[in-house]
């Protein structure tokens, strides 16, 4: 029986560089990248002043995923986890499909950021880009500006994507520097806006006029929830995961994972809410009453809404800093997502269901050639998307499905391997990694089904491309397991089933937003016991367990040698 290999070919190992504020960092970095400078105008246009619940809502749902991925991620503190973990609880067949979803949405996130730092440049560089023809009926609707790179913005975007590996080729230490400096600006940018906004714009009245005068909720609880799911609200949450993908690369897993994953969800939970306060309450009341309330709420002739406020309020120095902002933070977020997405490969490579040479680690401690493949499909995603809210909307819905295994795999593995020691254990049973796994299933159903159908077919282009894989492969593969993956097809074929019926973004509307919300837990509860009475048998597991361990063991020893 073939079993994963340790370490990276050519005999390198990645290297632990990484310190607590590195890894708290790498959270938090991602978190704050374009997501904020939409979020907050998106958010209220689809729930209004309730826009506040979303966010609320979204960091306790990603808190609950979070939770699960830290218990895993201080027992096997190894890079790409969100992949790994599920490989060493159902096998192959089950790590595959997670592997898969997961990497694709990683990869196209430094091409959507660079687009996002392209976007905002235009407005002082016109030659990068164009704005696309709207038509009357879109711009009656208040719908976003579409903008296309031009061939120079094209050239400008292959550079900065080169940067992302440029920077990373050097090692997880030099990224991690630069990331913390990129940081810090980031917080401090963000937290200026909202006591300038709070500070020069806020009148009682106008404040308290702007949360009741349209209706504190004029989209219902279906707009709250469609607004967690499509306005860039999860997605601004999900970077929650670095802290799991470079546990492997900490000097202190046990004490930094934990705090990395919860602190980040925390910290931008806390300025995501204020934010969305402070937006709400310095919109103008001119501004709503011409728009008719929040839902066709616009800002003309402005690459930015809160740029469009802190011009609006007077506050030119505070547009001028939004408008470099919005070209540090989507782009060390892109940053991020580079380092990341080249872990998922290399953790493919190490499971047995991707080629070999994708966990080729250069003499600097780097996956070389899963950083050049993440480089190279990335630039696939330069082809002109519809806009950035229905691309973040398949991201999300994508990331967050991949993070739907990590409670199950924490419920099997409690069973499996009670025993085996776990320096943050997750309190409360079943119940949270139940509720993370309802969450995350949840926050797929309310993207729609407009968003869902692409995520969908992803995942067949997948399941075609496994065979082609293990048809051409010239190493000795690790079995399929497919009997204690059994349970990830009938999951994949309901979710897809609730939400064509559902109310949200192009489905039928059978299942109303209750019914829907029913449906999803039956088949959440379903596939929660179904999983855990699946699974790889307990030697197996075990089996899985030392060869995590070994690795990891492998690259401690690596560390000290240094």
């Amino acid at each position: 029986m073939a079993t994963t290999q340790h370490g990276g070919e050519g005999g390198h190992k990645l290297r632990r560089d990484l310190g607590l504020v590195g890894l708290l960092f790498a959270g938090v970095g991602s978190l704050i990248g374009s997501g904020w400078l939409f979020g907050a105008l998106k958010a209220a246009k689809l729930a209004g002043p309730a826009a506040l619940l979303s966010w609320a809502i979204a960091a306790v749902m990603i808190l609950f995923i979070g939770l699960c991925f830290a218990e895993l991620g201080t027992m096997f503190p190894i890079s790409g986890g969100v992949v790994r973990f599920p490989h060493i609880a159902f096998g192959s067949f089950a790590s595959y499909v997670m592997g898969w979803i997961t990497w694709l949405a990683a990869v196209s996130i430094p091409p959507v950021e660079v687009e996002a730092v392209l976007q905002y440049s235009t407005g002082y560089i016109q030659s990068l880009g164009l704005p696309a023809m709207m038509t009357p009926h879109q711009l009656e609707a208040g719908a976003d500006p579409v903008y296309t790179l031009t061939g120079f913005g094209t050239v400008v975007a292959v550079i900065l994507m080169a940067v992302f590996v440029l920077i990373n080729y050097y090692g997880v230490k030099y990224f991690a520097r630069i990331n913390n400096a990129l940081v810090w600006w980031k917080l401090l940018v963000i937290v200026v806006v909202i006591a300038a906004f709070l500070y020069f714009g806020f009148k009682l009245g106008h404040f308290s006029g702007n949360f009741t005068r349209y209706g504190f909720m004029p989209g219902g609880w279906e707009g709250v929830f469609t607004a967690i799911a499509t306005a860039g609200i999860a997605f601004s949450f999900i970077g929650f995961r670095q802290g799991i993908e470079l546990a492997g690369e900490s000097k202190n897993p046990k004490r930094n994972v934990p705090i990395a994953v919860i602190g980040c969800v925390l910290i931008c939970g806390v300025i995501y809410v204020l934010l969305q306060i402070a937006f709400v309450g310095v919109v103008q009341p001119g501004d709503l009453a011409k728009a008719g309330g929040w839902e066709h709420l616009s800002f003309a002739n402005d690459f930015g809404p809160l740029a469009a406020i802190a011009t609006i309020l007077g506050l030119g120095w505070l547009a001028i800093i939004l408008y470099i902002d919005a070209v540090v933070s989507p782009g060390d977020t892109g940053l991020i997502y580079n380092t990341v997405t080249a872990r998922i490969s290399y953790a493919m490579g190490q499971n047995g269901n991707a080629p070999q040479s994708l966990t080729k680690v250069s003499k600097r401690g780097v996956p070389v050639v899963s950083l050049l493949v993440t480089f190279v499909v990335g630039l696939i995603f330069f082809l002109p998307f519809p806009s950035w809210q229905s691309l973040v909307s398949l991201v999300t819905s994508a990331t967050v499905l991949s993070f739907g295994s990590g409670p199950i795999v924490l419920a099997l593995l409690r069973r499996r391997a009670p025993d085996f020691p776990r320096p943050f254990r997750l309190a409360g049973g079943d119940i949270i990694p139940f509720l993370a796994f309802f969450s995350a299933n949840m926050i797929v159903f309310w993207a729609g089904w407009d968003t869902n159908w692409k995520l969908f077919l992803m995942l067949l282009l997948g399941l075609v491309l496994l065979p082609v894989f293990i048809a051409t492969s010239k190493r000795k593969l690790p079995p399929l397991d497919l009997k204690a993956g059994a349970w990830v097809i009938p999951w994949l074929v309901l979710l897809a089933v609730i939400s064509y019926l559902g109310d949200y973004g192009g489905g039928l509307k059978v299942l109303s937003l209750g019914w829907g919300a029913l449906a999803m837990f039956v088949v959440s509860l379903g596939t929660y016991v179904f999983a855990i009475r699946s699974g790889l048998s307990p030697v197996r597991v075990e089996r899985e367990i030392e060869n995590a361990r070994s690795e990891a063991a492998e690259e401690e020893t690596a560390l000290g040698a240094e």
